[in-house]
């Protein structure tokens, strides 16, 4: 392969990996006015928080539903590869742990809306709340797993119960402003520690 060759495989390249930080910038974007405004934001919100034209987003998105799949499967990989890198992080595993979990519910808490965005592709929806297992489930049975070997939690607990019941805690907390779902979900975690 000769110098010009190179050359020429490095801008192609480089583009690329523009046009994935743009993406994320707008998934991000998305996610966030989703927490403020629920999915059915207008995408005009979504493009002036991006800093885009709403041309951009209906060519990466051509629907609403396209849209939020997107954001949702942004949002678990981004829970996902923080897991790892709380756990090398952190002080401890648990407080990794605790980090974690309050990323989750962030998660959960963006994932609002989700359903109602997708009633008509319910086979869309299963096909992301399987990405939604398959990806978060080692995540969390590698943190308490590791809080388990340190003395600091028990170590009978199954990352399934635990998301299933950080989960059950938060529904409902958009609705009722006297309820704090993320006030019970830190008891929660704190009561996951080994008895002195």
């Amino acid at each position: 392969m000769n110098d010009s060759d190179e050359g020429a495989g490095s801008a192609p390249q480089s583009k690329r990996k523009d046009a994935r930080r743009n993406k994320e910038t707008l998934l991000d974007a998305a996610a966030a006015v989703f927490v403020t405004s629920g999915v059915e934001a207008p995408v005009r919100d979504i493009a002036t928080k991006a800093g885009v034209g709403l041309g951009t987003i209906y060519r990466h998105f051509p629907t609403r539903a396209d849209l939020v799949i997107a954001v949702y499967r942004h949002q678990v990989d981004a829970c996902a590869e923080a897991g790892p890198a709380l756990l090398a992080s952190s002080p401890t595993p648990h407080a990794a742990l605790a980090q974690w979990v309050d990323l989750f519910v962030d998660f959960l808490v963006t994932k609002h809306g989700l359903a109602a965005a997708l009633q008509t592709d319910n086979a869309g929806f299963e096909t992301l709340h399987a990405y939604f297992l398959d990806r978060l489930l080692p995540v969390c049975t590698q943190l308490l797993d590791a809080a388990a070997a340190s003395g600091e939690i028990r170590a009978d607990l199954d990352a399934y119960q635990l998301m299933r019941g950080i989960g059950n805690l938060c529904i409902g907390a958009d609705s009722d402003t006297r309820y704090d779902a993320r006030r019970l979900v830190e008891l929660l975690v704190a009561g996951l520690r080994q008895p002195h």
